[in-house]
């Protein structure tokens, strides 16, 4: 039999209960029988369970835990802490548990108090949590592999340390340029667009003048951006050193378009095309721009490509499946 408090003890006692409340606490008192004396602010699943049946609403393995650690604290008066999970529609609802022991003045146990918290929320958050980190992971050692191998192929096609640092340089700038487009979309990718602007003005006085885009503009995801992003930086690169870009009134046109097979899912077809001067064509014996165009980018889109330089005229084609771009 509970005596009923005095009035301060009583104001006390409703303040309490809006705290627990407002916090989500539920506190459920038992006997040393464990046999429910009173319950407070029992919430689903609990609400319909807070009697001697409480286990009902949970699963039998939770249930039995639960009892066990009730009859624990019971006989020991030592407290314990449970961490409970209990299947509902929307998926698996967490709780955590404190099970104490309400003791008198010479330490003999008068009851078992329950005390739980709904976490389900904060294991949501733990769990997104690990998933972005685990994909930051990823994302980094991808990251450190392209770096790796854009390293060894400059250092294999540079004759000189001073042209290895000034090319590698470059190309870490692209890689990065590439990569603030991604972080900016959350890593969902870059639109094509942008990344073609961003790789070649860099590089460019008039960009209105000197780079012509037309065509289809697709959301690439991000490995496809960075190396979209790499290869757009090698042919800009060259451009401004032996192409268009390097004579007062040369441009480029990069052209986009989405291509239909009967049988298949869409690839995108990127075309760089310039005028590049019959003085400049002996500039395109094999070098890691070449290597980088032909080889490394379509290998890591699954896609092809194919470089050209015929009547002086250089045309960079590059087929893109569509694992690597959402369409519009």
């Amino acid at each position: 039999m509970i005596t009923p408090p005095a009035d301060s003890n009583a104001q006390v006692g409703r303040a309490l209960l809006h705290a627990l409340r407002n916090a989500g606490i539920s506190v459920l008192y038992q006997d040393r029988t464990l046999k429910t004396v009173w319950a407070r602010n029992m919430r689903a699943p609990w609400e319909d369970n807070a009697g001697d049946d409480e286990g009902a609403a949970l699963p039998a393995l939770q249930a039995e835990r639960l009892d066990a650690a009730r009859q624990r604290v019971a006989r020991s008066s030592n407290p314990e802490r449970l961490e409970l999970n209990v299947p509902s529609p929307n998926g698996m609802r967490w709780f955590e548990v404190w099970v104490d022991a309400d003791v008198d003045d010479k330490g003999a146990v008068l009851g078992v108090v329950t005390t739980k918290v709904e976490t389900t929320e904060q294991k949501r958050r733990e769990q997104t949590l690990k998933t972005l980190l685990r994909e930051v992971s990823h994302r980094s050692k991808n990251l450190l592999a392209i770096i790796q191998s854009i390293a060894t192929q400059t250092g294999r096609y540079s004759g000189t340390l001073a042209d290895f640092l000034v090319r590698f340089r470059g190309r870490l700038h692209s890689l990065a340029s590439s990569q603030d487009l991604v972080t900016s979309s959350n890593w969902r990718g870059a639109k094509l667009r942008d990344l073609v602007s961003n790789q070649a003005e860099r590089y460019l006085a008039n960009p209105e003048r000197s780079l012509r885009f037309d065509g289809d503009d697709p959301y690439l995801n991000p490995n496809a951006a960075l190396h979209i992003g790499l290869a757009m930086h090698e042919l800009a690169v060259n451009s401004v050193s032996y192409g268009a870009l390097s004579q007062p009134q040369g441009f480029v046109e990069v052209t986009a378009k989405m291509v239909q097979p009967p049988e298949g899912d869409k690839t995108l077809l990127l075309i760089w095309a310039e005028n590049i001067g019959a003085q400049h064509v002996r500039q395109s014996a094999k070098r890691f721009g070449s290597v980088a165009l032909e080889r490394v980018v379509p290998t890591s889109l699954n896609g092809q490509s194919s470089l050209e330089i015929k009547d002086s005229r250089l045309e960079y084609r590059l087929s893109v499946p569509q694992s690597n771009f959402e369409s519009d």
